[in-house]
């Protein structure tokens, strides 16, 4: 094995790490513009920044009463590893139901530490209401799990979570597709679900021995479909032109926005905004994969372009961080972010993955005896067993 080839439990750290990092760095700047970003901090982000409003956090809107900042994760990295926690339980490939059964009572009845709170609560007490939505129809509405995303804005929520697919699916993107579109169904529905079936299936590729940016953006456009495809390959045919963040920060977004339903406003998204559609698409994940390419794989330049980007750009490097880790390993995340993130979070960053890489061979070694039983029914059926 050859530091260019990492093994599996090295990609699943990285990342895992890779992500958990990216959110922290995203999360202080949220929201915001990539000129109001250099105005706020005399320059563009380059690693740990403090919360946007300064020691007025607590109270000043529209972020009160989040710590963003400080390398505090966010929503997107307490659903990751509360997923993580799901597969752990399960030991085997999770679907909608598993959603219901697992995920809902983590939200809603597990106590965890949320940085952004400062205090131990429930995550359910954190999440934004497109994630409280599972809580209402799973656990109250007692709807069908496959199909509880229905109805609920349309976001990229589940998306920001399925890394851990894409990971437990490693070097097999088509898998990672189906089953992130699977429990996704609990959550999402429209270019939502679709955009996280994409993502993990981004991730899986990643993991892929010699994988590129390049291959991980070909095998997301190889299954896309609609408006995500379109999206993500507008976005990457701009990024090609570019190799510095900087100059590419409006082209992207300027690609992306026929696709985008939020509008040029994040804070005061259209009137149409996120309403389920065949032609639009979640701003989050085109614009990570197209991050990916102008940064070509190199993790800090990757995240940090992310961070920039602005918007919801805790998710957008979320993605990012977890797609440049699964390319290159734990190596490739800067130790001194991960070290800081860990200590402000209160978060073992390390542990959540070395439990999915344990779960990972469990269900691969279940997925062997599984296609060789059904390699030895087949052969059975049309007689070439003889």
């Amino acid at each position: 094995m050859t530091p260019l080839t990492p093994p599996l439990d090295d990609r699943i750290t990285g990342s895992l790490v890779g992500a958990a990092v990216g959110d922290a760095l995203g999360g202080p700047v949220e929201g915001y513009t990539p000129e109001q970003i250099l105005e706020r901090h005399g320059g563009r982000v380059t690693g740990i920044v403090g919360p946007w409003n300064g020691d007025a956090w607590r109270t000043a809107r529209p972020i009160a009463p989040y710590h963003k900042g400080d390398g505090h994760v966010t929503d997107d990295t307490l659903m990751t590893h509360a997923l993580i926690r799901v597969y752990e339980k399960v030991r085997d490939h999770l679907d909608a139901y598993a959603v219901a059964e697992h995920l809902v009572p983590e939200l809603m009845g597990r106590p965890v530490w949320i940085p952004e709170l400062e205090a131990e609560a429930l995550p359910l007490q954190r999440v934004f209401l497109a994630e409280k939505w599972i809580v209402t129809r799973l656990h109250y509405g007692h709807a069908d799990p496959r199909e509880a995303g229905t109805g609920n804005i349309v976001n990229c929520g589940a998306a920001m979570y399925m890394a851990p697919v894409g990971l437990i699916n490693a070097a097999n993107p088509s898998a990672a597709y189906a089953e992130a579109l699977d429990i996704a169904g609990a959550h999402q529905s429209s270019y939502g679900r679709e955009a996280a079936g994409v993502f993990a299936a981004a991730v899986a590729a990643a993991c892929v021995p010699g994988a590129t940016p390049r291959s991980v953006v070909d095998m997301a456009l190889a299954l896309a479909k609609d408006g995500t495809r379109a999206a993500i390959e507008a976005v990457a045919e701009v990024a090609d032109a570019h190799r510095d963040f900087e100059s590419a920060l409006t082209p992207l977004r300027r690609a992306v926005a026929p696709f985008d339903s939020v509008g040029p406003d994040y804070r005061a998204p259209s009137l149409d905004a996120r309403r389920p559609s065949r032609v639009h698409a979640v701003e989050e994940l085109p614009v990570a994969l197209g991050m990916l390419l102008v940064g070509a794989g190199d993790y800090r330049r990757t995240v940090l372009a992310a961070v920039n980007y602005g918007r919801d750009c805790d998710s957008i490097a979320t993605m990012a961080g977890a797609l440049a880790g699964a390319l290159h390993g734990e190596s490739a995340v800067p130790p001194d972010w991960a070290k800081q993130i860990a200590e402000a979070s209160r978060l073992d960053l390390h542990t959540p993955a070395t439990t999915l890489t344990a779960v990972a061979q469990e269900i691969f070694t279940r997925d062997t005896a599984r296609r060789r039983a059904h390699e030895s029914a087949y052969a059975t059926l049309t007689g070439t067993n003889r």
